[in-house]
C-alpha cells in the first residue's frame, strides 16, 4: 500500500470516528452548552481563565502531543506498519479519544478539578489520595524525562581533547553560525518572550485574536530565521538549572501570561509541520517512484522484536499516538479550567486526540520511507530501531521533497527536526503546573478549596504551591540530570497505566450519576492488563539483572534498584485502585438491580 492511501484511509476513518462516535458520546453524557463552565464560575485570573476555543485548542493539543506521537509510532514500527496503523486508528477513536473527552467532561462537572476529585466522588477519599500519589509519581517521571530530553536537545557538544589541544574553546552565550542544538535553544528562548508579549497584548491591551495571531505567525517565522543564524550555547548543568527555573515560574504565574499564548503559538508549528508532511506524501505519490521514494516498511515483521512481544510492548510504545494517561491529567488539570463552553469539549477533548493519531500515522509513513536506514536486524534476527525518532521523522518527510544533500531536503529536515524538539518544552511546563495542583490537593480536606483555607498549619504549609512546585521541580531535575535510561522505560509503563486508571475513574463517576459508561469497560480492562503485564515483566527482568550483579559505571546497580522499586510501587498502587474500582462497579450494579426490581414491583 502506498503512503498516500495509508494517510487517506487514516483521515477518513478518524473523521468518521469524530463525527459518529464522538457525537454519540456527547449525546450519551449530556453535554450542555448552556451550563456555565468552571472558567466562569471559579474565575480567578490565574488558573481559571476562559480561553477562546482556538487558543485552548492550541494549548491542549501542544501539551498532549509534545514529541509523543512521533517518537512512539516510529519506535513501534519494528512490528510493521499494519499493527501500528491499526492501533493508532482504533486506539485513537475508542481508547485515547474516549479517555481525553471523558476526563475533560468529568472535570468540568467537578469544578475543573483533577481525576483525583472524580475518583473521590465515586470511589472514596482513600482512593483519591492513592490516585494523586500515583499521578505525582508519574509526573515526576514526566518532568525527569523531558528535562533530560530538552537539556540534551539544547546542549552544546563540548570540544574533544584533540580540538581543545588545537585551541578550540567551548562556546557559551549567543553564537553565530549555530549548530542544530544551539538553534533549537535560541528559538525556544525567543518563543517564551514572544508568548509573554502575545499574552499581554491580547489580555491587557485588548488586541483581537485574529490580528494578534497573524502578527504571532509572522514573528514565529522571524525567530526561526534569527535562530538559524544566531544560536544560544550553554553546558548541560546550566541548561538543567535554567529549565528548572523556567518551569517553576511558568507553573506559578497566571495562565494568560505564559501557558495559553505559548502553547497556542507553538501549535502553529505543529500544524505547519503536519501540513508540510501531508504535502510531501501527496508529492511523493506522483514523483516518488522516479526518485526512488518508496514506502518499504513491511506490513508485519513478527510477534516478537527487540523491544518485546507485541502484547504488551506495542501498546506501551505507541502511547500518545493512540492513548496516553498524561492526556487525562492535561484535560482535567489545565484545559478544564479554561474551557469557555461545554459545546467545545468534543472538539478540544476528542478532536485533539484524533489529530494526534493522524500525526502518529504520518510519523509511521515518515519512517517507512527511510526504514532501511533506521530499522535493522540484530544478531538474534529481531528488528531494532536505531537513531533518533525526530531525525527519522525529519529525514523521511524531507526525502519526499527532494533527494538527500539537496537544499530543499536539508532545509525541510532541519525545520521538522527543530519543530519536534521545541514541543518537548510545552509538555514539560504543563506537567509542572499539573503537579502543583495535585500536590496541593493531596493535603487539602473536602471543605478546603486552596492552601489558604487549610486550618492545620502543617497541611497549610505542605499545600502551599511554592513548596509543591519546588519539590517536584528539584526531584524531577535531579533525576533528569542523571540521564537514567531506566526513566524512559518506566515512564512508558506508568503513563499507560495511568490511562487505564483514568478510564476506570470516569466510568465509575458516570455510573454513579446514572449515565451510560459501558463504552469504558473494554478499554479499561485492556489498558490495565497491558500495562500491569509490562510492569510485572519489568520487575522480573530487574530481579534477574540484580541477581547477576554485573554492573558498570555507565550502568550502575542503583539504577536497576530504582527501576525495580518504582515499578513495584506503581503496580501495587494500581492494583489497590483497581480493587476499589471493582468494588465500586459491583456496588453500582447491585444498586441498579435493586432499583429495577423495585420499579417492577411498583408497576
Amino acid at each position: 500500500m502506498t503512503a498516500l492511501l495509508i494517510i487517506l484511509a487514516a483521515i477518513a476513518l478518524l473523521f468518521v470516528g469524530y463525527v459518529g462516535y464522538g457525537s454519540w458520546l456527547a449525546k450519551q453524557w449530556g453535554i450542555d452548552p448552556k451550563k456555565k463552565t468552571p472558567a466562569f464560575e471559579k474565575a480567578d485570573g490565574v488558573d481559571y481563565v476562559a480561553a477562546k476555543p482556538a487558543v485552548l485548542m492550541g494549548h491542549h493539543f501542544s501539551s498532549i502531543a509534545g514529541a509523543g506521537p512521533i517518537n512512539g509510532p516510529i519506535q513501534a514500527a519494528v512490528f510493521g506498519w499494519v499493527p501500528v496503523f491499526l492501533w493508532c486508528i482504533v486506539g485513537g477513536i475508542f481508547f485515547g479519544g474516549l479517555q481525553d473527552f471523558g476526563s475533560l467532561f468529568a472535570s468540568i462537572r467537578h469544578d475543573g478539578k483533577s481525576v483525583g476529585e472524580i475518583i473521590k466522588d465515586s470511589m472514596g477519599k482513600t482512593a483519591k489520595k492513592l490516585f494523586i500519589i500515583f499521578a505525582l509519581l508519574v509526573l515526576i517521571l514526566v518532568i525527569a524525562s523531558f528535562v533530560n530530553v530538552v537539556a540534551s536537545t539544547f546542549l552544546t557538544v563540548a570540544p574533544t581533547a584533540e580540538q581543545l589541544a588545537q585551541g578550540m574553546k567551548a562556546q557559551f552565550g549567543f553564537v553565530l553560525n549555530p549548530t542544530g542544538n544551539q538553534t533549537t535553544a535560541m528559538i525556544s528562548f525567543l518563543f517564551i518572550v514572544l508568548a509573554v508579549v502575545y499574552g499581554v497584548l491580547t489580555n491587557r491591551f485588548g488586541v483581537k485574536t485574529l490580528p494578534a495571531t497573524i502578527a504571532g505567525i509572522v514573528a514565529i517565522v522571524g525567530i526561526i530565521v534569527l535562530g538559524l543564524n544566531v544560536g544560544l550555547a550553554m553546558g548541560r548543568t546550566t541548561w538543567i538549572v535554567l529549565i528548572g527555573l523556567y518551569i517553576a515560574v511558568a507553573s506559578l504565574i497566571p495562565v494568560w501570561i505564559m501557558l495559553q499564548p505559548r502553547d497556542y503559538l507553538s501549535s502553529f508549528l505543529l500544524y505547519g509541520m503536519m501540513a508540510i508532511a501531508l504535502v510531501g506524501i501527496v508529492l511523493s505519490a506522483f514523483t516518488g517512484a522516479s526518485r526512488g521514494v518508496v514506502f518499504n516498511l513491511p506490513a508485519f515483521t513478527g510477534w516478537e522484536q527487540k523491544i518485546g512481544t507485541m502484547f504488551p510492548a506495542l501498546f506501551i510504545t505507541v502511547a500518545c499516538g493512540a492513548c496516553s494517561g498524561f492526556h487525562s491529567l492535561i484535560a482535567s488539570g489545565t484545559s478544564s479550567k479554561q474551557l469557555d463552553s461545554e459545546s467545545h469539549a468534543k472538539a478540544i477533548g476528542y478532536g485533539s486526540m484524533l489529530i494526534e493519531s493522524a500525526l502518529g500515522v504520518i510519523s509511521l509513513i515518515a519512517v517507512g520511507v527511510i526504514s532501511k536506514e533506521f530499522i535493522t536486524k540484530n544478531d538474534a534476527g529481531l528488528f531494532v530501531f536505531n537513531g533518533s525518532p525526530a531525525t527519522a521523522f525529519g529525514s523521511g518527510i524531507a526525502f519526499m521533497f527532494g533527494n538527500k544533500d539537496t537544499h530543499i531536503y536539508n532545509s525541510i529536515k532541519a525545520l521538522l527536526t527543530l519543530a519536534v524538539s521545541v514541543f518537548a518544552l510545552t509538555s514539560l511546563d504543563s506537567a509542572t503546573r499539573l503537579s502543583r495542583f495535585m500536590f496541593s490537593e493531596l493535603f487539602l480536606t473536602e471543605n478546603e478549596e486552596t492552601w489558604k483555607d487549610a486550618k492545620n498549619p502543617v497541611r497549610k504549609a505542605l499545600a502551599n504551591p511554592l513548596l509543591g512546585t519546588a519539590f517536584m521541580v528539584i526531584v524531577g531535575c535531579i533525576l533528569g540530570g542523571l540521564s537514567l535510561s531506566q526513566i524512559w522505560s518506566l515512564f512508558g509503563s506508568a503513563n499507560q497505566l495511568l490511562a487505564g486508571i483514568a478510564l476506570m475513574a470516569v466510568a465509575a463517576w458516570l455510573g454513579q450519576v446514572g449515565k451510560n459508561n459501558k463504552m469504558f469497560f473494554i478499554p479499561t480492562v485492556f489498558m490495565l492488563s497491558a500495562t500491569l503485564t509490562q510492569l510485572v515483566l519489568t520487575v522480573i527482568k530487574q530481579c534477574k539483572l540484580l541477581a547477576k550483579n554485573e554492573f558498570t559505571v555507565k550502568d550502575p546497580a542503583w539504577g536497576h534498584y530504582f527501576q525495580l522499586f518504582f515499578a513495584a510501587a506503581m503496580a501495587i498502587l494500581a492494583v489497590v485502585l483497581v480493587v476499589e474500582g471493582v468494588r465500586t462497579f459491583a456496588k453500582q450494579s447491585k444498586e441498579k438491580y435493586v432499583s429495577t426490581e423495585r420499579k417492577a414491583v411498583n408497576q
